[in-house]
């Protein structure tokens, strides 16, 4: 490799740098203008980059990385603002707190929450999930029974389905009946090892 062309790489990489250095600089100004409604960030974690979505009410969305984020986004732009920007300190807090739960130093979030891509039903049955504690499960019949609609195991799981909120909201507590580990919109091998972290279910070997 030449000088000349570890020079024009070194431009490139500052050149980069300053890029992001702007971009963060005109979240935190849109922010402070009253200009920014939605902060998002991505956040590595053990089941995969997670894309996190914050505004001033909490919480909105936690994105896994094979979802079709634009859709999700597009989702949000509608329903909550199209004033997107990403921002690491509006979401540092989350981003911190999911850090703390994947090294196993966290075993409840302390987030508040944007319920606002949540619908009503939707809403209720993620609210008796939330109850569900760590290391625990809950079957899709039993949070029927919470929620005082013993017939309705069936909508419960699509409830937990539609969930914008995963792993915070904790759907993967909630298994079939006699513990049989069933659908999971984020994909059972993501259901397997959040349970496996949180000592309720173990792996393979």
């Amino acid at each position: 490799m030449t000088h000349e062309t570890e020079m024009l790489r070194a431009v490139a990489r500052a050149g980069v740098a300053r890029a992001a250095a702007a971009a963060g600089g005109l979240a935190e100004r849109a922010a402070g203008e009253g200009l920014l409604d939605v902060a998002v960030a991505e956040t590595p974690s053990p089941v995969g980059s997670l894309l996190v979505a914050v505004t001033p009410r909490g919480l909105a969305a936690v994105v896994f990385d094979d979802e079709h984020r634009e859709i999700v986004l597009g989702r949000i732009a509608r329903e909550i603002s199209p004033r997107i920007l990403t921002s690491a300190a509006k979401t540092a807090e989350v981003r911190r707190e999911l850090d703390e739960y994947f090294a196993g130093a966290r075993r409840r979030f302390e987030l508040r929450l944007d319920r606002r891509l949540m619908h009503p039903f939707a809403s209720t049955v993620l609210a008796a999930t939330s109850r569900v504690g760590y290391g625990r499960l809950a079957t899709y019949g039993e949070i029927a029974a919470r929620i005082g609609r013993p017939t309705a195991a069936r909508a419960v799981g699509a409830a937990l389905g539609s969930n914008p909120i995963p792993i915070v909201v904790p759907c993967h507590r909630v298994v079939g009946a006699g513990g049989k580990l069933t659908g999971y919109a984020g994909g059972l091998h993501r259901k397997e090892r959040l349970l496996a972290l949180e000592g309720s279910f173990l792996l393979p070997g």
